[in-house]
């Protein structure tokens, strides 16, 4: 299965068939309720499977894709549920999905994790959540974020606002860093950017900056959730894959935050290097990662 960048350009040119009309960007966020209500009906049929596995975790299969990194046999069953699902209601739509990859082609892509936390979820740990998003022309028009243990659905069309459990939820309205609450990741792949991440860590945490702390949950697309829902303050992570950001960046946008690489640009969906707030969080934690960015990292 590809990777990294061609994955991203496979994204982009799914998104963007030169065989078909383009549409607008823009879709009037009432137009998008019946397929966010497809969406959730997915998202939950997932969980379903997620939750009625997790009795029996020493018994689910497991293959290590590469290094530290695995997938279930519940993964590849939830996600096989959600794409029935999608199927039945849009059956030309392309899908790009964590463990079976992209299918079919459209200017419309269904971006799937169905398990964000795998790690979490085979260690028992009760923090992971279904994620899928529709992108359309290459950027995010709604979202589906669904944490089965707590019951919590974040939903968002672009447009119609962000939601969680039908409350429309906004990001915080922290002014600066002192007393912010973030969150980041540490992934394995990104193991050679370690001392500028914990270069950046220790300066946020300094007594210069003050941040009260810095979570570190195992699920991106919770993270995005949080800080859509002002739960956080902010968050930012290296080498994001599609699938993570696609649903939690539109929860933050609709919900009055922003989304940009470590540069302060828009090339996060392309680089997978993410920083999430409302503006002056984010534009307060760019500047203090500033310093410490490597050439890779940019």
């Amino acid at each position: 299965m590809a990777t990294g960048s061609a994955l991203r350009v496979r994204l982009r040119g799914l998104a963007k068939p030169a065989s078909l009309p383009a549409r607008p960007i823009f879709t009037n966020a009432i137009m998008l309720k019946p397929a966010l209500a497809i969406a959730v009906k997915a998202a939950r049929a997932a969980a379903t499977i997620l939750l009625r596995r997790m009795a029996r975790l020493d018994a689910i299969p497991v293959t290590e894709k590469d290094r530290f990194d695995f997938a279930s046999e519940v993964d590849r069953q939830a996600e096989a549920e959600i794409i029935k699902e999608l199927r039945r209601t849009y059956p030309r739509d392309a899908i790009l999905a964590e463990e079976s990859g992209a299918q079919g082609r459209g200017d419309t892509v269904w971006v799937i994790d169905p398990l964000d936390g795998t790690h979490n979820y085979l260690r028992g740990l009760p923090h992971f959540c279904v994620s899928i998003a529709r992108v359309a022309r290459g950027e995010p028009e709604l979202g589906v974020v669904y944490d089965p243990l707590r019951s919590e659905l974040f939903t968002a069309t672009r447009g119609g606002g962000a939601f969680l459990n039908d409350r429309r939820i906004r990001v915080a309205d922290r002014r600066n860093l002192e007393g912010a609450l973030l969150a980041t990741g540490m992934h394995w792949r990104q193991r050679r950017h370690l001392d500028a991440q914990l270069a950046m860590l220790r300066d946020m945490l300094s007594t210069q900056v003050q941040v009260a702390d810095i979570r570190r949950s195992g699920s991106a697309a919770l993270d995005l959730a949080y800080v859509a829902s002002g739960r956080l303050d902010g968050y930012f992570e290296l080498g994001l894959k599609p699938w993570d950001m696609a649903a939690g960046r539109l929860l933050v946008r609709e919900a009055g935050g922003t989304c940009s690489d470590f540069t302060g640009g828009e090339r996060h969906v392309e680089t997978g290097n993410i920083v999430a707030g409302n503006l002056k969080v984010t534009e307060a934690m760019i500047a203090s990662m500033k310093p410490h960015l490597t050439p890779a990292m940019r």
